[in-house]
C-alpha cells in the first residue's frame, strides 16, 4: 500500500493484547506514517518506470509474507474459494492502482500525485452509496465538496506547468479511484478472510497483474543500476511489508477512527521530503490546495 489510510485488522497472535505500552503503539504509528511516507520517494529514486517499480515492490512483499500466509491456511485447513477470488479481484484493482500512482510520480514528481492517491475515502464512501445504498451523513458530502475543489486545483495548477505535470496528477487522483475498489473488495471479504490473507492475496495477484502490464508495454526487468535495486527492495521491504505490520498493529489497539486520520499525516511527510530530497519545492497554492484535499478526506473519514 503506497501510502493511504489503511482499515484492516491485524491478526497474527497480537491484535487484542492491549496491556503492552501505549509506546509501542505510538512508535508502530510513526513507523506506518514513515514507511509510507518514502514510497513515492523510493519510487523516483529507482528512476525505472512506474509499472516496474511497482511490480518488483509487490513480488518482494508476496515472497516475504508467503511463508506466514501459507502456515497460517495450512493452521486453518483451506480459505473459502468465493473469497479468494474476491480478494484476487481486489488485487486487480490494486495493481491498477499503484501502477498508476507510481507512473504519476515518474511523469510529474511526487508530491502532487501522492495527495491526490489519497482520495481513495471518497470513492469508498461514493461505492458505498451506490452499490450498498449507505447513506452518508452530512459532513461527508463537505468532505466531498472540499477535496474535489481542492483537487480541481491542483490539476489546474500542474496543466498551467505543462501537460505532463497536469497528467501525472491525473493519474494520482485515478489511482486513488482503483484503491477505493480494492478497498470495498477487501472489505467484502472480511466476514471469510483475516487481514494477512486478504493482504498477500491481494498482493501476490497485483504481482502478477504488474508483470503482465510490464511485459505488454515493453518494459525491461533488468539492466537497472544497483542504486535501483536498493530502492525496489526497499519499496517492498519496508514500505510494503513494515508498513503494513506496523499499520496493522496499532490497529489491533486503537480504532480505525483515529489511526486512519493520522495516517494522512503520510502525504504530508511526502511532500515535507520530496523539498529537499528531490527538489520538489512546494508553492504556496500548491500547499494550500493539498491542506484542502486532506481537510477534505479526514472529514469524510469522520463522517465515516
Amino acid at each position: 500500500m503506497e501510502g493511504r489510510s489503511l482499515d484492516f485488522r491485524f491478526s497474527m497472535g497480537i491484535a487484542d493484547n492491549r496491556s503492552r505500552l501505549p509506546w509501542t503503539v505510538i512508535l508502530a504509528l510513526i513507523i506506518g506514517v514513515f514507511a509510507l511516507g518514502f514510497s513515492g520517494l523510493f519510487v523516483k529514486w529507482a528512476g525505472a518506470p512506474g509499472l516496474v517499480s511497482s511490480f518488483y515492490r509487490m513480488a518482494i512483499a508476496t515472497v516475504v509474507m508467503a511463508w506466514p500466509f501459507f502456515r497460517q491456511v495450512r493452521a486453518k485447513g483451506g480459505l473459502p474459494r468465493r473469497a479468494v477470488l474476491t480478494a484476487v479481484g481486489g488485487g486487480i484493482f490494486f495493481a491498477l492502482d499503484i501502477g498508476l500512482w507510481t507512473t504519476g510520480i515518474m511523469v510529474s514528481g511526487v508530491t502532487n500525485p501522492t495527495i491526490l492517491a489519497n482520495t481513495a475515502p471518497l470513492w469508498v464512501g461514493l461505492g458505498a452509496l451506490f452499490l450498498f445504498h449507505q447513506r452518508p451523513k452530512p459532513l461527508f458530502w463537505v468532505g466531498v465538496v472540499l477535496a474535489v475543489f481542492g483537487a480541481g486545483s491542483i490539476l489546474g495548477l500542474d496543466s498551467l506547468k505543462s501537460a505532463n505535470f497536469g497528467l501525472g496528477s491525473l493519474l494520482g487522483l485515478a489511482a486513488g479511484f482503483f484503491y477505493g475498489g480494492y478497498y470495498l473488495f477487501t472489505q467484502s471479504v472480511r466476514a471469510s478472510l483475516d487481514s494477512l490473507e486478504s493482504f498477500w492475496i491481494a498482493t501476490a495477484s497485483s504481482t502478477v497483474v504488474l508483470f503482465f502490464s510490464v511485459l505488454i508495454f515493453g518494459q525491461p526487468l533488468d539492466g537497472y543500476a544497483g542504486m535501483a535495486w536498493l530502492n525496489f527492495v526497499a519499496a517492498g521491504l519496508f514500505s510494503q511489508v513494515a508498513g503494513y505490520l506496523a499499520i496493522n498493529y496499532a490497529l489491533g489497539y486503537l480504532p480505525a477512527s483515529i489511526v486512519a486520520p493520522t495516517m494522512l499525516g503520510q502525504p504530508v511527510l511526502t511532500a515535507l521530503l520530496a523539498w529537499p530530497l528531490l527538489g520538489e519545492a512546494i508553492g504556496g497554492w500548491q500547499a494550500f490546495s493539498g491542506l484542502i484535499v486532506l481537510t477534505g478526506i479526514y472529514l469524510v473519514h469522520r463522517s465515516r
